[in-house]
């Protein structure tokens, strides 16, 4: 690939609970970074709640631009282009983004460019920090292992904006089964951490809880999994829950299957290397057996990158705008995925 145009890059997510705003250098230096989080307004509800979103978007959006613009010491004449997420999501969240960005283009002249959240969670993977040594730009052809509360799938890029998608979850993603699974042991909102946390004490031998491994395919299934906890926890109505010792077997489960499955595809497709991105790319122990293995080198964002932010749009967005791919500015609450 020739040498792309530097540039800086505003970007704005509001795609579910999280208003965030990032500047971003060329397409990996993170300048600032700005989350304003709605976790403990949304606890009490147990997930998130639509329009109680869309309410703390509309009340954070403006600080949350203004003091990551203040962090990357620079005003709205600094910077090359706007990058705003435009689905999936809320569609009630996504309007106060995606609007605010179109303001800001609207009033600065500044280029807009829409991005997927999909595609933000996969470009989390070229971000570094000031503060870090610039670790090496992943390599294509590359194995992406895209896994989220809504999404788990594996995506085979032979380069910058090109996706092959060869599998998917066929019900529910990994992170909406932790989510459920967190309620069915009585561990609070959100799951993952809770599950993590609640397994640090669990004997992950303790339940042979089922692996889909659907021979074949690259696809996921985890409602199977979901279903044997919820059997499980019902042998113990009049007895105390082993509550560390179901996350511990759950947790494993879903970590086997997520780990062998990405191995098994990387070295179908003879990947340079595999990169992970998501929301449950945070969970240790799927971070630890990626980075334990030597066959390939792993690219896993920062902890802070993984849940949803505005670094990862921006860097996507930077590609997007050096590459002159341009999209409809529309919110699009289930874009078509992949995008190639």
């Amino acid at each position: 690939m020739t040498d792309l145009k530097p540039a800086r890059i505003l970007a704005i997510e509001t795609s579910c609970d999280e208003t965030a705003a990032a500047v971003l250098e060329n397409g990996r230096l993170l300048l600032a970074s700005t989350v304003a989080s709605q976790m403990e307004v949304h606890a009490r509800y147990g997930g998130v709640f639509p329009e109680v979103a869309s309410r703390q978007h509309v009340l954070a959006i403006v600080p949350v631009i203004e003091q990551t613009l203040a962090r990357a010491h620079m005003v709205l004449a600094d910077l090359d282009a706007i990058a705003a997420t435009r689905g999936p999501g809320l569609a009630g969240a996504l309007v106060v983004g995606l609007n605010m960005a179109k303001g800001l283009a609207l009033g600065t002249g500044l280029p807009l460019v829409g991005v997927n959240h999909l595609e933000g969670h996969i470009y989390s993977a070229w971000v570094h920090s000031a503060e870090q040594i610039p670790p090496p730009e992943p390599q294509f052809p590359l194995m992406a292992l895209l896994v989220s509360g809504g999404h788990t799938e594996l995506n085979l890029m032979e380069d910058h904006l090109t996706y092959k998608r060869l599998g998917a979850t066929r019900d529910d993603a990994a992170g909406e089964a932790f989510d459920k699974v967190a309620r069915l042991l009585g561990l609070p909102y959100p799951g993952g951490p809770s599950v993590q946390q609640a397994a640090e004490e669990g004997d992950p031998l303790a339940f042979k809880f089922p692996r889909a491994w659907l021979e074949g395919s690259c696809d996921f299934s985890f409602s199977g999994l979901k279903t044997a906890v919820l059997n499980e926890t019902k042998k113990y109505e009049d007895r105390e829950l082993p509550t560390a010792d179901m996350a511990a077997a759950f947790q494993a489960a879903v970590v086997e299957v997520l780990f062998e499955k990405t191995m098994k595809a990387a070295r179908e497709c003879k990947v340079k290397q595999i990169i992970v991105g998501g929301g449950v790319s945070a969970n240790r122990p799927l971070r630890e057996a990626f980075q334990g293995q030597a066959e390939f080198p792993v690219t896993i964002p920062h902890i802070s990158l993984c849940t949803d932010n505005a670094a990862m749009i921006a860097a996507a967005g930077y590609y997007r705008f050096a590459l002159g791919h341009t999209d409809g500015l529309e919110i699009d609450v289930l874009p078509t995925w992949p995008l190639s």
